[in-house]
């Protein structure tokens, strides 16, 4: 960095943009996203980035690259692979809070470090919701752990957090600002952060195991509006208990040439939900549906019932849902209560003359009629204004019928079908993506469209689901807060507020810049979006290093790790996310983020110098 740089009119214009971004980053004056394209506006009405260069960022690396993670993690979410991994969970884990928090933190951790630690959080909640429910450990003593693990889960790849997406963008512009002759600085790969971030995950664990007895809050939080539609309440309230079981219909069982309505009149017959006889498996069967050697019936009852049914049927009960797994899973499919109201085309029809079956793909179980509950010959009964049908369907089959206005759906229904089938093309292009990233020399973005656009050609998502599935707010941040980046180095802010800087450090030890450089990303995180804070800041650290003779690329790393360390406020994202369902309050983030903040600085410090 030359000496004796003197402040410009287009350099004092760059700080006055500067100084009114972190002003209404911090009072919240506009949302964050407006500001972010108000400031890249702004910087080109005055000419401060050329206009050829302005809306260079929605076409970055790092704005394609967090678009492709995020349609990953929305595939990965549909097709149900959480729901799987929190009851390997409750089976390893048991009920005590000293070998949940570490197994919970630590699988969200890894997971922050290839998908968004936001996105991890959030689909983990109801994992860890799940848990606190079975376990009786309060939600207040799972959340925040998990919360602060997938913060610092991100920082295990240069894919789990926006920074360090953000970081190799930003050293590319740096390069183009170098002196002439000067080395370019290197770029990093996939996993080169890998040691800092599996060092700050597992001190985070061992933070809450140590200390979390005295620093996590015990909060209540109390339920609101009408009972779970659980399988308890069906339970109670219609007296419908069981499991889902299949039978296999042999060679001499006495339903075969069977319809499925004659085996339903049989004596002890459980629930028949489903079938397989030559076809895919199906939901609801139609009471004409035929019954051959090798069918394979969907059934709930009781095991005893199930079992006596079979042994008297010459049936085999399989060991396990093997054709019936994912069509029976509940983020796919369940029980229900659909109203009959007035004026429906209904009213007047028995169960079996409106064939529900065959034309909604809802087979009634029991029907409430003013406090009646009724279990028996269900298909016989006339239908009434006001009867409440408790059906099992699959979702996308009640989503049909919640349009119908021959029913009202009175329970609630999943807003995304799940896909539990599609598990393994998921996997298969997650794997591919990061194989890509490792063994090629592709950019980041087209190794991650790569996996996000076969998710939707296999059908993982659709093409609307993978629109919706991203954060615009958080692309439109990214792409139009580069151009402030860009703005600082062509114009030579970062080199003079660097030269300023070095002014009043003086000539302090490296370590010592470090650590000022480390505690001024960690106050900007606190009160702005970590993106805008590595965007201002890298520039800035890239600067002092060129010239205190230090390694750029290690000072870049450090505000791009950094900007991570927010624990104290519940601004980041991943805080805001749990603060509501586990109770928290401002004072139980101070308290439990304050020294996870230190932790942060000495651990990260301590790996970044010894890998540099």
């Amino acid at each position: 960095m030359e000496t004796g740089l003197t402040l410009t009119t287009d350099m004092m214009l760059v700080l006055a943009v500067l100084v009114a971004t972190i002003g209404l980053f911090v009072f919240e004056v506009l949302r964050v996203d407006v500001v972010a394209i108000t400031v890249m506006v702004l910087l080109g009405v005055l000419g401060l980035v050329p206009a050829s260069q302005l809306f260079d960022g929605f076409a970055s690396n790092a704005v394609i690259s967090i678009i492709a993670v995020m349609i990953l993690g929305a595939g990965l979410d549909r097709t149900g692979v959480m729901t799987l991994v929190a009851q390997w969970i409750l089976k390893v884990g048991g009920k005590t809070a000293t070998r949940i928090i570490p197994l919970v933190s630590g699988i969200v951790g890894i997971i922050s470090g290839v998908m968004q630690n936001v996105g991890a959080t959030a689909l983990f909640m109801p994992v860890v919701s799940k848990i606190s429910s079975r376990t009786a450990i309060p939600l207040s003593k799972l959340l925040m752990p998990m919360g602060f693990c997938a913060i610092m889960g991100g920082t295990m790849t240069m894919v789990g957090s926006s920074p360090l997406i953000l970081l190799n963008d930003l050293i590319q512009n740096a390069n183009d600002s170098l002196p002439a002759g000067a080395e370019s600085l290197r770029t990093f790969d996939l996993f080169d952060v890998t040691p800092v971030g599996l060092a700050l995950l597992a001190s985070g664990i061992l933070y809450f195991l140590l200390l979390g007895r005295w620093l996590l809050p015990v909060h209540e939080i109390p339920s609101h509006g009408a009972p779970a539609r659980t399988s308890a309440y069906f339970a109670e309230t219609y007296g419908i208990e069981g499991e889902v079981y299949e039978l296999l219909v042999t060679v001499d069982s006495p339903m075969v040439g069977m319809s499925v309505g004659d085996a339903e009149a049989l004596p002890g017959a459980p629930r028949m939900l489903g079938i397989r006889n030559t076809d895919a498996p199906r939901m609801a069967p139609p009471v004409d549906e035929m019954i051959w050697v090798g069918t394979v019936l969907g059934v709930m009852g009781k095991r005893g019932q199930v079992g006596q049914f079979a042994l008297d049927n010459q049936c085999r009960v399989n060991p396990a849902l093997r054709t019936f797994g994912g069509l029976f899973n509940p983020s796919r499919a369940g029980i229900s209560e659909v109203v009959i109201p007035p004026g429906s085309r209904l009213v007047g029809q028995s169960v079996g003359e409106a064939r529900l079956r065959k034309r909604y793909g809802i087979s009634v179980l029991a029907i409430n009629r003013r406090g009646e509950i009724i279990t028996d010959h269900v298909r016989e009964q006339t239908m009434e204004t006001g009867d409440c049908l408790v059906s099992h369907s699959t979702w996308r089959d009640l989503a049909a019928v919640a349009s119908e206005r021959d029913f009202i759906v009175a329970t609630d229904i999943p807003k995304e079908e799940q896909r539990p089938q599609k598990v393994a093309h998921a996997l298969l292009f997650f794997a591919l993506s990061m194989s890509m990233i490792v063994f090629t020399d592709f950019r980041l973005a087209i190794c991650l469209l790569v996996g996000a656009l076969g998710m939707v050609l296999t059908g993982v998502v659709s093409m609307d689901e993978a629109y919706g599935s991203v954060s615009w707010k958080t692309v439109f941040l990214v792409a139009s807060l580069i151009p402030l980046g860009q703005a600082m180095e062509l114009t030579g802010t970062a080199a003079w507020i660097a030269q300023e800087a070095l002014r009043l450090l003086g000539h302090m030890p490296a370590l010592a810049i470090q650590v000022m450089l480390a505690l001024l990303a960690t106050v900007f995180s606190l009160v702005m979006s970590n993106v805008g804070a590595t965007t201002i800041l890298v520039p800035i650290a890239i600067s002092i290093a060129l010239a205190t003779g230090a390694n750029p690329v290690m000072y870049a790393l450090i505000i791009a790790l950094s900007t991570s360390n927010a624990f104290i406020l519940p601004t980041h994202q991943v805080n805001a996310l749990i603060m509501g369902p586990g109770g928290y309050r401002v004072k139980d983030f101070v308290r439990a983020g304050s020294g996870m903040s230190v932790v942060f600085l000495v651990v990260m410090l301590t790996v970044v110098n010894l890998m540099f």
